[in-house]
């Protein structure tokens, strides 16, 4: 462990490929890359996405190659493990960050031309990832991403679906069971982006139906603190319970592990063992508290891929299981495994 901390003040990195001063990654053709000596093992990231299509059919080729991958958080960007991922956004950089998710849906053009497949394998490669979970998002109409990841799976095989069904949606069971017929391992559900509280009551029947059919829930939960203030609203880690206690049979995945809000997400976690708790952009100090205090069978690590680079989430996980073999090795991977049933 002192390997780590000395001349790590703060935990600041210049950028991503300044995360190779930890003893875990190397660079290979200036991308960072596992160090062949580190012996972490298989990974499964529970926690990814490809580029969005609203409206018009998706812009971008999902298996074209661009060269470097361009994260919204940029590359050049300097991050600080000790905080949350997005706390590393500069006001400029929100701004690009909203330029990019804006211009998925209408160019083929733009860095979100790098937000697939391709990309993805390639940073799974780099990493030693061996499978990772897609999430799609979809609104009641004007959308079809489900069906967009559950295609590109059949292609890579790497690529665990998960579906999308809107709480609003018509023939919302109708619609559930043809994902599942698709080959979805879960559903997600985001009540910023998607315009919905968690316990509303028809996501609240959209739960039901999930439980009765084996299939997981991951939301996104809590609030992050660069959406607006409705959005900010709706993610709310108290709007999560009621769903979870009247939920028994349903598995819940809290994304982000409440974001901004962990240590409520965390009570959630221990009362009720139908709840996992994702890592993806969580602060180091807020993953140790997780991993000293939760149940280390349900915790799950996660990237927010494309928004981040895997190496940020995959570094702190790192550094916080340091002489924790048993552990590291359920989080990075067994825990996954076994809840997706590989």
């Amino acid at each position: 462990m002192m390997v780590i901390e000395i001349g790590m003040k703060n935990y600041i990195f210049k950028n991503y490929n300044d995360l190779s001063r930890l003893p875990y990654f190397t660079i290979k053709d200036d991308r960072l890359t596992v160090d062949d000596d580190a012996n972490i093992g298989p990974i499964i990231d529970i926690h990814t996405h490809l580029a969005l299509a609203y409206v018009l059919p998706m812009q971008i080729n999902l298996f074209q190659f661009h060269g470097r991958t361009e994260h919204i958080l940029p590359d050049y960007t300097q991050i600080n493990l000790i905080k949350y991922a997005n706390k590393d956004y500069t006001p400029e950089l929100l701004k690009r960050m909203r330029k990019i998710v804006a211009k998925q849906i209408f160019s083929k053009e733009g860095a979100h031309k790098t937000h697939n497949v391709s990309h993805l394998t390639r940073e799974m490669d780099d990493l030693g990832i061996r499978n990772v979970v897609i999430l799609p998002v979809d609104f009641p109409i004007i959308s079809n991403n489900a069906k967009i990841y559950a295609k590109a799976a059949k292609v890579e095989k790497r690529l665990i679906p998960f579906g999308s069904v809107h709480p609003f949606s018509w023939f919302m069971e109708k619609k559930l069971d043809k994902q599942i017929e698709m080959g979805i391992k879960g559903v997600k559900l985001h009540p910023m982006g998607q315009s919905i509280r968690p316990d509303h009551r028809l996501a609240l029947k959209l739960y039901r139906l999930c439980g009765e059919r084996d299939i997981i829930v991951l939301w996104h939960c809590g609030p992050v603190g660069i959406e607006g203030k409705r959005g900010r609203y709706r993610c709310q880690v108290r709007w999560y319970l009621p769903a979870v206690a009247g939920n028994l049979k349903t598995t819940f995945i809290l994304g982000h592990s409440g974001a901004l809000q962990m240590e409520e997400a965390l009570k959630i976690s221990k009362k009720y063992p139908n709840t996992y708790l994702d890592l993806a952009c969580q602060s180091l100090p807020n993953i140790r508290k997780i991993i000293k205090e939760a149940d280390s069978n349900r915790i799950l690590f996660g990237s927010d891929w494309p928004w981040y680079h895997e190496a940020l989430t995959l570094a702190k996980v790192l550094i916080a299981t340091e002489g924790k073999e048993e552990i590291r090795r359920k989080i990075l991977y067994d825990n996954a495994k076994d809840l997706l049933g590989l």
